[in-house]
């Protein structure tokens, strides 16, 4: 399985709720220089947190690489999700070929836990940060972290 996270891009730092907060236009462009190291790729799906930002994010990679399947907004992509639960999620798809579109603290923790097997070591994935894993399963401590593109 190859599993690609990616945080979303730089958002406003305010607006009417956390949930509603838009891309600024640097926000965009650091998420279109984090695409262009998914072009290639066989993905068979795109999921994303239903943050306005995460579903821009999400909307700007899939126009980016001619992504012709639809996006799938799940509710275990916010800031407030816990990395097991995106684990067991990940683990009842059985995709082979998935990009997670999120925020922090979830996608620092579910990276480090993916790698490390355990939440002490987050890894730090500032705006547009891209992880690229790999492995048998997405189990916590089977990946290997293979890259880390900050755009």
């Amino acid at each position: 399985m190859k599993l690609w996270v990616l945080r979303h891009g730089e958002a406003e730092a305010r607006a009417t709720s956390d949930a509603e907060r838009r891309l600024t236009e640097h926000g965009r462009e650091q998420v279109l220089r984090s695409a262009a190291q998914l072009l290639g790729q066989p993905l068979q799906a795109v999921l994303a947190s239903p943050y306005v930002r995460a579903q821009q994010t999400a909307m700007l990679v899939c126009d980016a690489l001619s992504f012709d399947k639809p996006l799938i907004t799940v509710p275990w992509l916010t800031p407030e999700s816990g990395a097991d639960q995106v684990i067991a999620e990940l683990d009842k798809l059985g995709l082979e070929h998935v990009l997670l579109v999120s925020h922090q603290p979830l996608v620092g923790t579910l990276v480090g836990m993916l790698e490390q097997g355990h939440r002490r070591e987050p890894q730090p994935m500032g705006t547009a940060t891209l992880a690229e894993l790999e492995g048998d399963w997405p189990l916590a401590g089977l990946m290997t972290l293979r890259s880390l593109s900050h755009p």
